[in-house]
């Protein structure tokens, strides 16, 4: 169950672009009051912080925080992204990946065009898991290995091309996921979030890239979301289903990274004991390979 897509061809995402349009976001949605500047009103001429503003609240001088946010990241200290992470008011995620974009000699290079696989230890793991659906996801939100119990929860991926196997393709430009998912505008900015953390760390990946444009094209709510440039991690939650067989359901989704490589990450999905969407989770259980059909995969 792990088929990768061949890779496809396109150019690298624009770092410096990507890297002065994340700061530009975030300092568009910062008001003076709330970091305690006075606002003067009607004679701001610009949405959120000015750039000397935010520079003062960094201790910076308004030309090294202009170029930064020009693009040119080349020699940032990582104290001064620290500050200017502060000033912003920067979630954990959206610190990683702004030092991702402005120093990514920094990090450890990984080739991000090579092939993605499962373990096969890892995938025999998936096939124990009776009753919980799992699943491996990778890189560019591809859907790596899978168990029946997902298959059954959330279609056959097996029946699809490979490179149709990735959550952004299937939540963006199948209807039958947006009717799956109750809050689907919820999935679907997580998806997003997740792509630009994959950006920031892989800028020069060309499947990433190639992904970006053909979603951009043929999807208007992906253009909307990915232009907001937010980033977050979402380790655990509530999903909530509408599922075609047995109705609405009710789930945590737990996630876990996978050791020795952590761009692949295990999601399982789990019911409350004895509530109503565990007997359908046992239901869809009971009904094998007749439930994986039930969510259109072709």
């Amino acid at each position: 169950m792990d088929e990768q897509p061949e890779a496809g061809a396109g150019r690298a995402l624009d770092r410096r672009a990507e890297l002065s349009e994340f700061l530009r976001s975030r300092r568009a949605r910062l008001k003076p009051e709330d970091v305690g500047l006075p606002d003067f009103g009607r004679h701001r001429r610009v949405p959120g912080l000015r750039r000397e503003e935010l520079a003062q609240l960094a201790g910076v001088s308004v030309a090294y925080y202009t170029r930064l946010e020009q693009g040119n990241g080349r020699n940032v200290s990582a104290e001064v992204l620290d500050s200017i992470a502060r000033a912003l008011r920067l979630s954990d995620a959206e610190h990683a990946h702004l030092t991702h974009l402005a120093k990514p000699k920094a990090h450890k290079k990984r080739p991000a065009a090579r092939q993605q696989q499962v373990r096969a230890a890892l995938c025999q793991l998936l096939d124990t898991m009776d009753g919980v659906p799992a699943y491996v996801v990778g890189r560019r939100a591809e859907i790596l290995a899978w168990n029946r119990m997902a298959a059954a929860l959330f279609g056959d991926w097996g029946r699809l091309p490979a490179g149709d196997r990735n959550w952004a393709r299937l939540v963006f430009l199948r209807p039958e996921y947006r009717e799956l998912f109750v809050d689907w505008e919820q999935k679907a900015i997580d998806i997003v979030c997740a792509l630009r953390m994959d950006a920031g760390c892989f800028p020069d990946d060309p499947r990433l890239s190639t992904l970006v444009g053909e979603l951009s094209v043929k999807s208007e709510e992906f253009r909307r979301l990915w232009a907001t440039h937010d980033v977050k991690e979402k380790s655990h939650g509530v999903k909530r289903l509408h599922h075609p067989l047995v109705g609405d359901l009710s789930l945590r989704f737990e996630t876990f990274r996978v050791a020795g490589d952590t761009d692949q990450a295990l999601i399982t999905y789990h019911a409350e004991p004895e509530s109503v969407s565990a007997q359908s989770l046992r239901l869809l259980a009971s009904w094998g390979t007749d439930a994986t059909r039930a969510v259109p995969a072709v």
